[in-house]
């Protein structure tokens, strides 16, 4: 069997995942705080048919004679660079900016990390608390869920750079709720793993999360009220890369359509 036919195979199931990873992309281009990937390719083993040698006198071959079998895709890296911003005039709304993450606690002990900070009121049990979309809770720098007074609306709420959260009370007066955004970065925020719904749980590759509150980070994130981040998906660079990757399928394929009319031309020679 000529090898071509698996090597251009190959190519063609890289491709196919390159552009299902493009059009997740795409997809997700209005999708708040979402972070775009990249798929990396290596290649496969090569086979070595003559070796680069050389004798006493210096003469002999001075290249290898190889011939590779494809390619296979590595890695996906997700590009954590901030996405552009909207002001939306919301109070429950907020932009990260910055290497850090929201916590969150999804129960059971599930923490998981956002970038989306998308948030809502939840009221019950007497309180009310800051929650995601889906209703999980926020957690402050102590790894509490945040609440604030009762009965208190989030147009009375302001948040500062630092994630410090104040209100005004009944007199007008600035009160201090005691509580301040939880916000964590990553050693490696490559080896974070993305669970579904924006949300990233850590991982050994990643390292364990570490509290900007404590300064043991390089920089610190800001964090601005009524805006929020949107995607950092590029449309028109995603465009290009959807072409190339077209392209490279097709390619593959004539390749694959050549081999087989190499291997018929073969077959019909006794004839």
């Amino acid at each position: 069997m000529m090898r071509s036919l698996w090597t251009a195979a190959s190519g063609m199931t890289s491709q196919q995942l390159n552009v299902d990873n493009i059009s997740n992309n795409i997809a997700n281009v209005n999708t708040t705080g979402y972070k775009r990937e990249r798929l990396e390719f290596k290649s496969l083993l090569y086979q070595t048919m003559e070796r680069a040698t050389l004798d006493d006198n210096g003469m002999g071959r001075p290249v290898n004679l190889q011939v590779g079998h494809g390619v296979r895709p590595i890695v996906s890296s997700r590009i954590f660079t901030n996405g552009s911003f909207e002001r939306t005039d919301n109070p429950s709304d907020f932009y990260l900016q910055g290497k850090g993450f929201f916590v969150v606690d999804r129960g059971d002990g599930d923490i998981v990390y956002t970038k989306d900070g998308s948030f809502k009121l939840s009221i019950g049990d007497g309180e009310t608390s800051i929650v995601t979309s889906e209703g999980y809770a926020i957690l402050d720098t102590d790894g509490e869920p945040i609440t604030l007074p009762e009965n208190l609306s989030m147009d009375d709420v302001s948040v500062d750079e630092e994630g410090n959260i104040t209100y005004i009370d009944e007199d007008g007066e600035v009160q201090d709720t005691g509580s301040r955004f939880g916000v964590v970065q990553f050693t490696n925020v490559q080896g974070l793993e993305a669970v579904g719904n924006n949300f990233y749980r850590v991982t050994p590759a990643s390292g364990e999360a570490i509290p900007e509150a404590d300064g043991d980070t390089p920089t610190v994130s800001r964090i601005i009220q009524s805006v929020l981040e949107m995607s950092n998906v590029n449309v028109a660079e995603e465009m290009v890369n959807l072409i190339i990757a077209q392209r490279a399928y097709e390619l593959n394929s004539k390749a694959i359509q050549t081999s087989d009319d190499m291997l018929q031309q073969a077959s019909t020679l006794k004839r």
